[in-house]
């Protein structure tokens, strides 16, 4: 029985240990969250960092890992043109400190 509840705790952490893998979908219907990329960092609802390695990604936090595998993303989006059309707004950093929420009204969309 113990050894179940420790297997448990384990499948859940690794859930929240890769929480921001994310697949970037060409279809706008089957995305969780339409982003839109802005060039300005103060227009944007979310700072992301990409990451290269699956370990680093975050749990909502703005560090995103981008996956080949539909399958294996927490969250699939879709990346607009037009600002309008998107439930958040992000701007990629080079820096993996600057990674966060600055509207954290919008931030219900990556949980």
């Amino acid at each position: 029985m113990k050894s179940r509840f420790t297997f448990l705790v384990f499948l859940l952490g690794l859930n929240f240990a890769f929480g921001q893998i994310i697949f970037s979908t060409d279809w706008k219907s089957e995305a969780d969250v339409k982003v839109f990329v802005t060039e300005w960092k103060s227009e944007a609802d979310l700072i992301v960092y990409s990451t290269e390695w699956k370990s680093e990604a975050g749990q909502n936090n703005g560090i995103w890992f981008f996956t080949e595998w539909k399958s294996e993303a927490k969250k699939k989006i879709y990346f607009t043109e037009w600002k309008s059309e998107a439930d958040v707004i992000v701007f990629f950093t080079d820096w993996k400190s600057e990674a966060g929420w600055k509207n954290k009204s919008r931030q219900h969309y990556f949980y």
